[in-house]
């Protein structure tokens, strides 16, 4: 969502950047073009006005000019800035209050509601462990109680049955009485929304709130709809009172402007991003992170709680066991590449990463997309299981069937094979090393602590992925990055030349002659 200002903002720290030493005069101009980024961005107008005046108010100070780095300053001084209007600290779901606590989810209509009120259920379930009851209020919308029915059966999510002709009140009072009957932790009550906002929506949600008393107001917000959302988020704070504020289809291709926008105009705090279709596509919203992410410095944290998350810790324990041996098969660079699909496939990984954000383009230009990966798992799906373990079986007749089976060229395979050999050369050369393979696949390292990697990132120590790639064979960076739990999948067809600090991967890079 972000991309096209941290595009913009990027394009303004480079100039900057050439200059040895600024002047108040470079700096504002730099300002100016951040001005003009955030407007075209579709954040409001008074809160670039005030984000501009803070900056320069820092900015212009002798501290700045003189440093040994002003660039760096003036880029520093304008994340501390986004992250400010951002909300500072990040905010989860207060679930503080006796049992059970009623979250009331608002907005409206085609805003996300239902599909995250679900996706919220399931969160609380699995990682707080949780027993949650889902109720549909929405007696307008057709089969909208039937949609929350069908999302709790996917789920394994208890819901309120249907009863036909009971109001929004009814529906809100029966799902607290049977929370209490039944022992749940949290009631998620999904109400009916609107094409835009009316009186009739407002008295509505009022008496749905004194009838059941909600610890959080969550208000849904879809984040492609720009300035509007603003309006909305205000409209329904003033009268029913907001607690928090979940932002829908972030993944999209929106300006941003609604999400750095709204905490600063509401004062509520964004708890919460919808990141996908996928029940398990949310996120929780830390400022930090988010600016990092648009002055494209990564998002290292998020990249280690989510591989934690998604990497099976036993297996991972028995592929670093194989690694230590020299053994790497084209199984293991199979699971490899599904757990790089788990995390949010190469684009997502990519987008996390410090100083390779300005790489997606390149990316982009090279046709270096996810479809690659499916590509290359069909590829190894349409193998035998002794061709899998033993690669050196791969003669030109069976390339061919595997080539039929799979809908590639023959090149495809030999690009894959060549990938493999590297890695587990690479693998090889790392398991001899003493320790070396200690952050591969979660292979013996201890785990990392995301509040201590956080504290790097504020502070300054987090690398940059180019520098950490400087003396690595080839120039590149190895199949797995060490370091992270569970290990980072290889970046499979990154070619050398074009991507500078991924030189020692093959793909599209021109060929030795």
């Amino acid at each position: 969502m972000f991309e096209s200002l941290s595009d913009r903002l990027g394009g303004i720290f480079d100039k900057l950047s050439k200059r040895g030493a600024l002047s108040e005069t470079d700096v504002n101009t730099a300002l100016r073009e951040v001005r003009r980024a955030l407007i075209e961005a579709d954040v409001a107008l008074d809160v670039v006005r005030d984000f501009v005046e803070k900056v320069k108010e820092r900015a212009v100070g002798v501290e700045v000019i003189k440093s040994v780095s002003p660039a760096q300053m003036v880029v520093k001084l304008v994340h501390d800035q986004l992250v400010e209007m951002l909300g500072s600290d990040a905010q989860v779901i207060d679930l503080n209050a006796p049992a059970p606590v009623p979250i009331m989810m608002v907005g409206l209509q085609g805003s996300g509601k239902t599909t995250s009120s679900a996706k919220i259920a399931l969160r609380l379930q699995t990682r707080d462990r949780k027993k949650v009851l889902m109720a549909s209020l929405d007696t307008r919308r057709p089969a909208a109680q039937e949609q929350l029915r069908v999302l709790g059966e996917q789920n394994n999510i208890a819901t309120l049955p249907i009863v036909a002709g009971e109001g929004p009140t009814q529906i809100a009072e029966r799902a607290i009485n049977a929370a209490k009957l039944g022992g749940f932790d949290v009631v998620m009550l999904d109400t009916a929304g609107r094409t835009h906002v009316d009186e009739p929506l407002m008295l509505e949600m009022s008496d749905i709130k004194k009838a059941t008393n909600p610890h959080e107001i969550l208000l849904v917000a879809d984040s492609l709809t720009g300035q509007d959302a603003v309006n909305v988020a205000k409209s329904f704070d003033e009268r029913v009172g907001v607690t928090g504020i979940v932002l829908t289809r972030v993944d999209g291709d929106g300006r941003g402007g609604a999400a750095l926008s709204m905490r600063a105009v509401t004062g509520k705090p964004i708890k919460l991003l919808g990141v996908g279709e996928k029940a398990d596509a949310l996120e929780e919203f830390h400022p930090e992170r988010v600016a990092g992410r648009i002055l494209g410095m990564g998002d290292i944290v998020s990249l280690v709680e989510k591989a934690a998350e998604t990497i099976d810790a036993e297996k991972a324990a028995l592929a670093a066991e194989k690694m230590r041996k020299g053994k790497f098969d084209l199984e293991d660079l199979r699971d490899q590449l599904g757990q790089m699909a788990k995390m949010g496939g190469m684009s997502g990984i990519m987008g996390m990463m410090p100083g390779v954000g300005k790489m997606k383009k390149q990316m982009a230009a090279a046709n270096m997309d996810d479809s690659v990966v499916n590509r290359q798992v069909a590829i190894i799906n349409s193998m035998t299981k002794a061709e899998r373990r033993t690669p050196k079986l791969l003669n030109a007749s069976r390339k061919k069937r595997i080539a039929a089976g799979s809908g590639v060229q023959v090149s495809e395979i030999n690009k894959l094979l060549k990938m493999h050999r590297q890695m587990a050369d690479m693998m090889k050369m790392l398991g001899k090393r003493k320790g070396g393979l200690g952050g591969l696949f979660g292979g013996g390292m201890p785990k990392v602590d995301p509040a201590e990697l956080e504290a790097m990132q504020k502070s300054g120590q987090m690398p940059d992925m180019g520098d950490l790639s400087k003396g690595l064979p080839g120039g590149g960076l190895p199949g797995g990055l060490s370091g992270l739990p569970g290990g980072m999948p290889g970046l499979p067809g990154l070619g050398g030349p074009k991507f500078p600090g991924l030189g020692g991967m093959p793909g599209k890079g021109k060929k030795k002659r």
